[in-house]
C-alpha cells in the first residue's frame, strides 16, 4: 500500500453511480497502459469509495450491480482501465517537477557535448528547456519525455547520447570486492580472471558518467586500477 498522502484518485463512474480509488499516479497510468503492477504496489486501501476523500465506502449491492462482484482488485482493475485519473493542482505541480528533475538527472548522465567530449551540468540543461519552453506531461513515460526534451534542446546546445566502451583491470587484492559492485553499477560486455588473480572485463558506460566511473573504480581498486577507453558508441 501507498501513503495517503501521495494518492490521487481514480475515478470511475458509471449505472448513475460514482466508484474511486486511492492510485500512486505513475504506477496507475503504467497499469492503465497495460503494464503488470501488482495491486497492492499502487492502491492506498483495498476499498472501493464514493467518495475518497470523505472516506465514503461504495456499497457491496452497488459493486456488484455496476462490476458483478465485490470483490477488490477486480473492480480496481476496471477502475484504471476505464476511468480517470483525477490530480489536484498540488498533486500535479509535484509530478512536473518531479518528472522534469527526472529527465534532466537523464540527461545529465547519458548525453554529453560533442565538442567538448563532456557532459552538460544539470543547471545548462534545466535552462535550455526552460528557453525551448520544455513542456513535461507528468503521465508520459520518461523515455517518451527524454526524446522530446532532446529533440527541443538540439536546436539550442550541441547535445547527443553516447556510451563508452571501456576496459579495466582490477588487481587481485581489490577483484573479489570490486566484482560485485562493478556488475551492479554497469554494463559489463565481457570478463575474465587472470593467472595472477588480477579481474579484467569490458564494459560500456553512459559518457556523461565517465568521472563518476573512474572514481568508482578508484574507490574500488584504492588507486590501483586501470580505466582504458576503447571506443565511443554513438
Amino acid at each position: 500500500m501507498i501513503p495517503l498522502d501521495r494518492a490521487v484518485v481514480a475515478r470511475l463512474e458509471s449505472h448513475g453511480e460514482r466508484f474511486e480509488i486511492g492510485v500512486d499516479p505513475d504506477l496507475a497510468m503504467k497499469a492503465k497502459k497495460g503494464e503488470e503492477v501488482p495491486i497492492e504496489d499502487l492502491v492506498a486501501a483495498d476499498s472501493v469509495f464514493e467518495n475518497f476523500a470523505r472516506g465514503d465506502r461504495a456499497s457491496d449491492e452497488s459493486l456488484v450491480k455496476v462490476f458483478g462482484t465485490s470483490e477488490f482488485e477486480p473492480i480496481a482493475r476496471k477502475i484504471l482501465a476505464k476511468g480517470e485519473i483525477h490530480l489536484t493542482s498540488e498533486q500535479r505541480r509535484h509530478m512536473i517537477e518531479e518528472k522534469r528533475r527526472q529527465v534532466v538527472t537523464y540527461i545529465a548522465r547519458n548525453a554529453i557535448n560533442p565538442q567538448t567530449k563532456l557532459p552538460h551540468p544539470p543547471q545548462r540543461i534545466e535552462m535550455a528547456m526552460e528557453e525551448a519552453r520544455v513542456n513535461i506531461d507528468p503521465f508520459k513515460h520518461l523515455d517518451e519525455l527524454v526524446k522530446e526534451t532532446m529533440k527541443a534542446l538540439r536546436p539550442l546546445i550541441p547535445i547527443r547520447f553516447e556510451e563508452l566502451r571501456v576496459a579495466v583491470r582490477i588487481p587481485a587484492e581489490h577483484a573479489p570486492r570490486a566484482y560485485g559492485e562493478m556488475q551492479a553499477a554497469t554494463t559489463v560486455e565481457r570478463e575474465e580472471w587472470q593467472n595472477d588473480g588480477s579481474w579484467v572485463c569490458v564494459c560500456r558506460i553512459p559518457a556523461g558518467t565517465q568521472s563518476e566511473f573512474y572514481s568508482l573504480v578508484n574507490r574500488l581498486s584504492k588507486g590501483d586500477g586501470q580505466v582504458k577507453v576503447l571506443e565511443q558508441l554513438y
